[in-house]
């Protein structure tokens, strides 16, 4: 995992405790501390599968680039074997 991975994993488990603590802190009935924290926990779970979808779509567009790039210097690689290869055939039939 990536420093930036490892640094959003903290920073969202961090969150996560932090409102937990909060609203188990808080001076409120035990059924208004659990509704609370059924709250807390759907919207932690609508934020979890917004950032996945936004992962995702970040994914498939660096996917799609990386795969653009490597067709890219395929042909580019092709084109110079190509060049060596016709100029090796050409220097080799000047000398004869």
């Amino acid at each position: 995992m990536s420093t930036k991975g490892k640094f959003a994993l903290g920073a969202i488990v961090g969150a996560v405790a932090g409102v937990v603590a909060g609203v188990l802190t808080a001076p409120k009935s035990g059924k208004e501390t659990r509704a609370d924290l059924k709250d807390k926990a759907a919207e932690l779970k609508e934020e979890a599968a917004r950032r996945t979808d936004d992962v995702k779509s970040r994914s498939s567009e660096v996917a799609a680039d990386v795969k653009h790039k490597a067709e890219d210097y395929k042909e580019r690689g092709e084109r110079a074997i190509d060049g060596a290869v016709e100029g090796a055939r050409k220097g080799f039939y000047d000398k004869k």
